[in-house]
C-alpha cells in the first residue's frame, strides 16, 4: 500500500499567542498577505518559537511570501520537530519520504511519522501504518500496521478505515473477519470513499460479512461508479445485464460498460463486444463487436480471443475485419475515447 502524504498547517489556524505581533502574522496569513505573515513570524521563529518555525517551514514549501525552498523548509521543520511540534514532525516525515529538501530516506521518514503519530497526528498514524504494511523504511509488520490504521480510523480517517477493512478482509495482521471488514468499509463508504463503496458492494454480492443482497450491492456500486470507479461501473453493468437487484436492462448495462471501457477496463471491453455481437442494448454491429473483442484480447483476455475468432467466421468480409482492427488500434491510441465508427 502506497503511503499517502499530506502536509499539515492546521496549527496555523488554531494557535493563539499573547503576542499581538504573532497574532498579526497569523491573521496576515489567513488574509493571504503572505509577505506580512513572513515578516511578523520570522522573528518568533528565530527566537525558538516552534509554532512559528513550523509555519515558516510550510511557507517555504508552498512558496507563500518567500521563494520556494525545500531545504529552508526542512531547516525550520527540523527546529520545530525537535521541540515536539507534531505538525513539523509530520511534515519533516513527508520531506524524507518524498526527498524534498533532503535525500529520500524512508527510515528517517518513519521515525518522524512515529513521533507525530504518538501525539495523535492522524495523517502520521496513517502514513506509519502504510509503511508497516509495505515494509517501507521499517520491517514489514501487518500487526503493527493494523495498530496504527486502527488509531487513525478511530479518528475518522476514511483511508485508514478502508485499509483496516482490507486487513480484516485478507486476514493480514488480524484474524480474517468479513463482518469486521464490512464495518470498516461502511464507515469509509459513508464518507464517499469510492474504493470502500465498491468493496462493500462486492461483499453484498458474495454475502461476505453481510447478508447477500444484490439491491444493496447495486446501491454501493452506483455510488462508487458516480465517482468514476471503473470497477464499480463494470460491476453495475453486470448487475443490469443479469437483472440482479434491478430490472434487467441491456441498454443500461451498455451505458455502464462503456464508461468502464473508456477507463481501460478489459472486462468491460469484452462485454461491450458481446452486446454488439448480440445486438442487446445497442444496435447489432459486428465491426464494433470485433473492435471491442480485439481490444480486450490485446489486453490479455483469452475469452475475447476466442470470441473474436468465432465472430470472424460470421463476418467473413476481410475488409470489415481490417476496418475493425484499425478502429481497435485507434481506440487504444486515443486511450479508449471516441471508439466508434
Amino acid at each position: 500500500m502506497k503511503t499517502i502524504l499530506y502536509i499539515t498547517f492546521l496549527s496555523f489556524l488554531f494557535t493563539s499567542s499573547a503576542s499581538a505581533d504573532f497574532k498579526l502574522g497569523v491573521d496576515a496569513y489567513i488574509a493571504n498577505d503572505y509577505v506580512t505573515a513572513y515578516k511578523e513570524l520570522k522573528p518568533f521563529a528565530e527566537q525558538g518559537n516552534a509554532d512559528a518555525q513550523q509555519k515558516l517551514g510550510y511557507m517555504y514549501v508552498t512558496g507563500q511570501g518567500v521563494t520556494q525552498d525545500y531545504k529552508e523548509a526542512v531547516k525550520w521543520y527540523r527546529l520545530a520537530a525537535l521541540q515536539g511540534n507534531a505538525d513539523a514532525q509530520h511534515n519533516l516525515g513527508i520531506s524524507y519520504d518524498i526527498g524534498e529538501g533532503v535525500t529520500q530516506d524512508y527510515k528517517e521518514a518513519a521515525k518522524w511519522f512515529r513521533l507525530a503519530a504518538l501525539q495523535g497526528d492522524i495523517e502520521s498514524q496513517f502514513n506509519l501504518a502504510s509503511m508497516y504494511a509495505s515494509g517501507q523504511g521499517v520491517t514489514q509488520d501487518y500487526k503493527e500496521a493494523v495498530k496504527w490504521y486502527r488509531l487513525a480510523a478511530g479518528q475518522g480517517n476514511d483511508r485508514a478505515q478502508y485499509n483496516l477493512g482490507n486487513m480484516y478482509l485478507d486476514g493480514r495482521g488480524v484474524t480474517q473477519d468479513y463482518t469486521e471488514a464490512a464495518k470498516w468499509f461502511r464507515l469509509a463508504a459513508s464518507q464517499e470513499f469510492d474504493r470502500a463503496q465498491y468493496n462493500l458492494g462486492m461483499m453484498h454480492i458474495n454475502g461476505e460479512g453481510v447478508t447477500q443482497d444484490y439491491k444493496e450491492a447495486a446501491k454501493w456500486f452506483r455510488l462508487a461508479a458516480s465517482q468514476e470507479s471503473n470497477r464499480a461501473q463494470y460491476s453495475l453493468g453486470v448487475i443490469y445485464l443479469n437483472g440482479q437487484g434491478v430490472t434487467k436492462d441491456y441498454k443500461e448495462a451498455a451505458k455502464w460498460f462503456r464508461l468502464a471501457a473508456h477507463q481501460g477496463n478489459v472486462h468491460a471491453h469484452y462485454n461491450l463486444g458481446w452486446l454488439y455481437w448480440q445486438g442487446k442494448g445497442v444496435i447489432k454491429n459486428y465491426v464494433l463487436s470485433h473492435m471491442w473483442f480485439n481490444i480486450a484480447a490485446i489486453n490479455g483476455d483469452q475469452e475475447a480471443e476466442k470470441a473474436r475468432a468465432a465472430l470472424e467466421i460470421q463476418i467473413k468480409s476481410k475488409e470489415k475485419i481490417a476496418r475493425a482492427k484499425k478502429l481497435a488500434r485507434e481506440c487504444i491510441e486515443n486511450h479508449y475515447k471516441n471508439c466508434r465508427l
